[in-house]
């Protein structure tokens, strides 16, 4: 029913669009007469050519304004000098106005609709009008439009007048039948269009679409017998099993295939949720392909979520690894590195560093100074210092920076250029500040992080003896230079 109901709808469409082609003809053709009246070869050669070329109409007439046929097509009817004698052509001729008859019966006996055209002269006056007339029982526009709209289950198609007249029917012997006690002719006559069980004039049962014209108050039904729409979806049916079934597995694995595909992102999501208090599952995070938009956006809020949680995290270690007064890595922390590195075999080398003279700058100057001092050389250091490098405060004035994977000939550069530049650089106390340090490489010189600070702490303190403001490398049995 919804199929003949869509059809329905598409076919009154078409014939709207042929009606209105038809009205773009007949008004071509009054224009270009509307002067020339007289011009009686014109006139015939217009109603020749509308009538052969156009194939709408099944004769063409001209009239003048009391009705008068001054020219006609085709010849064998011999209209010219006639004069049109029906109800509804005098009308049409009265209105002056583009109209689209009902079936009517004209003097010829002939049952016709006719399309009407008003002519009028450039200065506006009334000439009469240009009529294109449609036979119901004969070949006609209605026979080029929807007479290949017949199907091998017994669907048809007809078209009603606005008094439920069948103006179409594939079946000639239908034509003129009056269908207006049809419950679909009655809703059309009402202007609406839908679809609906229906029994016909043979008492079968039909499903019917129908539709109204706009340019008339026409409608065109389309039917189906209610037994061969029930014999087509068996047969459908049967199609399917057959034919289709292979396919709707296929689709079934496919969509399978897919749900996994589209699950795996959720379930590689939910064992990292599971571990996210290890900071390394974020890579995994960062790396999971969510490639549609509901994992993505659930994706994007768990690294919002993880993030502020290490986020939280990290700010409670820092808070026991991190010195209060220089923001540097506190002693405890450097020993965990220490001993972390140390397992691993990792080669490291340690600067401890030491402010000269630092008692003298807290007795002269105070303690609060002696703290910003502090904070200048933490500066100075994390300044100085590669990324991969750690600075630790070890106590006191003692400062220690970590240096991975880096020779003791590199670890001396490093260690000069931050002498160098606290050496030149103004201090919290208004002049220049020094310190003192001592080298030392794992595990070149020392087997043990205890070992390798008494080291460099050694090494600090020749430094010192030596006159403060130097590097001094650690000396060890062990020792071997990278340079050599």
């Amino acid at each position: 029913m919804d199929k003949n109901r869509v059809y329905a709808q598409k076919l009154s469409q078409i014939v709207d669009l042929y009606l209105d082609e038809t009205i773009q003809v007949l008004g071509y053709s009054a224009s270009k007469i509307a002067d020339k009246m007289e011009d009686e070869e014109l006139l015939n050669e217009e109603v020749i050519r509308l009538q052969k070329q156009q194939g709408s109409f099944n004769s063409v007439i001209i009239a003048d304004p009391n009705g008068l046929m001054l020219e006609g097509a085709p010849e064998k009817y011999a209209l010219k000098g006639k004069r049109i004698t029906s109800k509804e052509g005098l009308l049409q001729l009265e209105n002056q106005k583009i109209s689209i008859s009902d079936p009517f019966r004209a003097s010829t006996g002939k049952l016709l609709i006719t399309v009407s055209y008003p002519i009028f002269s450039s200065d506006g006056q009334y000439k009469g009008a240009i009529n294109g007339s449609v036979y119901i029982h004969e070949s006609n526009f209605f026979e080029k439009v929807l007479g290949e709209h017949q199907y091998q289950d017994g669907t048809y198609v007809y078209v009603v007048d606005s008094k439920g007249r069948v103006i179409y029917h594939y079946d000639k012997s239908r034509l003129g039948l009056d269908v207006s006690e049809n419950k679909v002719v009655q809703r059309i006559e009402k202007g609406e269009s839908g679809a609906q069980f229906v029994i016909n004039t043979f008492d079968e049962k039909m499903l019917a679409g129908f539709s109204p014209l706009e340019k008339t108050k026409w409608g065109v039904i389309v039917q189906t017998p209610r037994k061969a729409a029930i014999n087509s979806v068996g047969k459908q049916v049967l199609t399917t099993f057959y034919f289709e079934l292979p396919l709707l597995l296929i689709s079934i694995i496919v969509v399978l295939a897919l749900a996994a595909k589209i699950t795996k992102p959720l379930q590689q999501i939910a064992v990292i949720t599971e571990n996210s208090v290890n900071e390394s599952e974020m890579g995994n995070l960062n790396s999971l392909n969510a490639w549609y938009y509901e994992a993505s956006k659930i994706k994007k809020a768990l690294i919002q979520s993880l993030s502020f949680l290490h986020g939280q995290v990290s700010t409670l270690k820092d808070e026991n690894s991190i010195d209060s007064l220089t923001n540097l890595t506190n002693r405890r922390a450097m020993d965990a590195v220490l001993q972390a590195w140390t397992v691993q075999g990792k080669m490291y080398s340690v600067i401890m560093l030491d402010i000269d003279r630092f008692k003298s700058i807290n007795d002269n100057y105070g303690h609060a100074a002696g703290d910003e001092v502090l904070r200048f050389l933490a500066r100075q250091m994390r300044n100085a210092v590669r990324e991969q490098d750690l600075c630790c405060r070890y106590g006191g004035e003692e400062f220690i920076i970590l240096l991975p994977e880096t020779g003791v000939g590199e670890a001396y550069d490093i260690a000069e250029e931050l002498r160098l530049n606290v050496e030149g650089t103004i201090s919290p106390i208004g002049k220049s500040v020094t310190f003192s340090a001592g080298i030392a490489v794992f595990p070149k010189q020392a087997s043990n992080p205890n070992k390798l600070i008494e080291l460099a702490d050694s090494a600090l303190y020749e430094a010192k003896n030596l006159g403060r403001n130097r590097v001094v490398i650690a000396k060890e049995e062990l020792q071997k230079s990278e340079d050599e």
